[in-house]
């Protein structure tokens, strides 16, 4: 703001303009559906810059969690299919953008939406400038517009990581824009367009609760059900170890930090709402991540770095609903609790026999509800006020407002039912369409997604599992993969690699572009190297 204030025209009383170094804030006047004409109208009098500026780094800021998603599920699975999820986590933010331009945005956020789920009014983006957001009034349609954008993107990225190891690559792109349209977009209207049936109810979701948490959960158990389990799932030949945790920490701090602009930029300005909601957000983060290592270390005795950075996921999930509600003790709580239940709710996956392989739904499912719920405990009618222009909410139970409990859960439980039948129907219907069916062959998984769907690796030197090689037994499957000499080990026996063990079986090369690239044999390594 320059240089130093904003006044209100009503505040002028007839001072002179023109020896005022002021920017001028105007209070909309309601010009038409796209706020004025900029060929003739200054455009921008109706908004601060500094709310413009905070949006458009919260923006930015959701957008890295896009590919922290990606790097966290590729680290949790085995080496053959790691690219695949990175690939699967950024086409899910091109191609949901397309589709939340398309028509995404307007079903979810048009001025005249129903109770379920908006028209046709912006299609394209159609008529979406500068009028005031449904939002808020602070930012205009354009800037919420993108910025609610990248919350569909990482809710696809999310949901998408169900498709571990056994899924194929196109119908999942195609199931990324049917989803988008019939589950994110009605859920994300009910529960924050102003017309919204749970909005209206005074369901309180300050960041995604129910649409992005609960939903994603709920269909990543869809589709994982809907998949099957992995080849040789129950037995010893899955049992392994993530395969880079240097992945998954560097996944979790992309979205510990991203989630400044998930959870603080859901204030849709730059308020001391805001400035709570980044406090709690952190708090949880930290808390969550203790909580997951100590429940860790009583079990095994280690102190895991994929425990903490499962706890931090959890915690910085279970806050995001009341993140703009709630004081900074209660954050706390989020932190402890929600850990604690994504923890222990990922022995469920065992109980109901489906083979969610990065624990979405226990991570995001349940940190979601557990999140929606203590919302209704500790939401605060000062906090939710903070931004001085939300209307004052009745709060939660530390207010003495005891029907907002039933509120949670009846919006809690119809995001995660609609989305959990919703995803199951889209993914059935997909896998009756020729070219669409949902899993890959079982040569591709025994080689893995990466070789098999995208020809490319996740590292310079891939190493093929000792499942392949048993499963080869030697013969030609097909693969791009052939056997070379042992001179490969004379050499690193020179240099004191292996000493006195005995030399690997013949190693591999895989030959690209012509150039044939030597493959390390995994088993010098050992440990989780070695699956």
């Amino acid at each position: 703001m320059s240089p130093a204030a904003v006044i209100h025209a009503a505040d002028l009383n007839g001072v002179d303009l023109n020896n005022l170094d002021y920017v001028i804030l105007v209070p909309y006047n309601g010009t038409g559906n796209t706020g004025g004409n900029p060929l003739t109208d200054d455009l921008n009098i109706w908004y601060e810059s500094g709310d413009i500026a905070f949006m458009i780094i919260s923006t930015a800021l959701v957008l890295l969690m896009i590919p922290g998603v990606g790097f966290f599920y590729s680290g949790l699975a085995r080496r053959k299919s790691a690219l695949s999820l990175i690939w699967l986590s950024v086409m899910a933010a091109a191609v949901t953008t397309f589709q939340w331009f398309f028509w995404g945005y307007s079903l979810t956020f048009s001025h005249t939406a129903g109770s379920y789920i908006g028209d046709l009014a912006n299609f394209g983006y159609r008529d979406v400038l500068a009028r005031p957001s449904v939002g808020s009034e602070r930012i205009p349609d354009l800037l919420f517009a993108v910025y609610q954008g990248m919350f569909s993107a990482i809710t696809v990225a999310l949901a998408t990581g169900a498709v571990a190891e056994r899924g194929r690559m196109l119908p999942c792109v195609v199931f990324m824009f049917v989803w988008a349209t019939v589950i994110y977009d009605p859920i994300a209207c009910w529960t924050w367009n102003p017309n919204g049936w749970s909005n209206k109810m005074g369901g309180l979701d300050f960041a995604g609760g129910t649409p992005v948490h609960i939903s994603s959960g709920a269909a990543a158990l869809a589709y994982s059900m809907m998949l099957g389990k992995r080849r040789g799932h129950g037995t010893h030949e899955l049992n392994y170890r993530p395969h880079n945790v240097t992945h998954i920490v560097i996944g979790t701090i992309f979205l510990w930090v991203g989630w400044f602009g998930f959870n603080a930029g859901s204030a849709l300005s730059a308020n001391m709402r805001a400035v709570m909601a980044a406090v709690v957000t952190n708090l949880a983060a930290c808390v969550g991540g203790i909580t997951w290592c100590v429940l860790d270390y009583r079990l095994e005795r280690k102190w895991s770095t994929v425990g903490f950075c499962s706890g931090v996921v959890a915690g910085l999930v279970s806050i995001t609903p009341g993140s703009g509600f709630v004081p900074p003790w209660a954050a706390v709580i989020y932190g402890v609790l929600g850990a604690a239940f994504a923890n222990y709710a990922t022995k469920l996956k065992f109980l109901l026999r489906i083979d969610d392989a990065l624990d979405i739904f226990a991570v995001h499912g349940m940190g979601g509800l557990v999140g929606n719920i203590l919302t209704a405990f500790f939401a605060a009618d000062y906090v939710a006020h903070l931004d001085n222009v939300s209307v004052i909410i009745p709060g939660g139970w530390i207010n003495r407002h005891w029907m907002q409990l039933p509120i949670q859960l009846a919006d809690s439980v119809a995001g995660g039912c609609y989305s959990f039948v919703g995803t199951s129907v889209i993914l059935f219907i997909m896998n009756l369409i020729p070219g669409l069916h949902l899993r890959a062959s079982e040569e591709a998984e025994i080689l893995g997604i990466d070789d098999a769907e995208i020809g490319e690796f996740a590292y310079d030197y891939v190493e093929l599992t000792r499942e392949v090689l048993n499963d080869m037994d030697g013969g030609d499957s097909g693969s791009m993969f052939s056997t070379v000499g042992h001179h490969h080990y004379h050499h690193h026996h020179q240099q004191g690699m292996y000493r006195d063990h005995a030399p690997p079986p013949p190693l591999l090369q895989r030959e690209k572009n012509g150039v044939a690239v030597p493959l390390m044999d995994q088993r010098m390594y050992g440990g989780a190297a070695a699956q």
